[in-house]
């Protein structure tokens, strides 16, 4: 008989290229005690790290200098070992307003503005872990 062990903590991955951001934002969600959170500051390392590490949920920015979130989604939803894993974006170049506007969705993805209020966060995290 096989016995599976399931993790406690669901994995969530940060792709930003803030770091302070990405600090504080895996501090934060750390500190539930419910997220084992990691973080990366470029998208292609993001990438490598979404393979490795097996998030249950990615929370990537769209405008980043090395490789914006739109082709890190593509390359994410084109590979079998990563195509499953939902994806929030965030972002700090559009409004609330604009947001809305869309449905809360980019691309097919809930879109969340900076800056984070932590609540708000977890709450679209909880939404959408997979």
């Amino acid at each position: 008989m096989k016995i599976i062990k399931r993790r406690k903590n669901k994995r969530i991955l940060i792709i930003d290229d803030e770091e302070s951001i990405t600090e504080l934002v895996k501090m934060n969600l750390e500190a539930t005690g419910k997220y084992e959170v990691r973080a990366e500051n470029k998208g292609s390392l993001g990438l490598v790290a979404a393979r490795q590490f097996r998030p249950d949920l990615i929370l990537l920015d769209l405008a980043m200098p090395d490789m914006g979130g739109g082709e890190v989604s593509g390359q994410l939803k084109s590979n079998d070992d990563t195509k499953n894993i939902p994806i929030v974006f965030s972002t700090g170049i559009m409004t609330q307003h604009e947001a809305a506007t869309r449905g809360g969705v980019i691309s097919g993805h809930p879109v969340i503005v900076k800056p984070l209020g932590i609540k708000e966060l977890i709450d679209v995290i909880e939404k959408n872990i997979g």
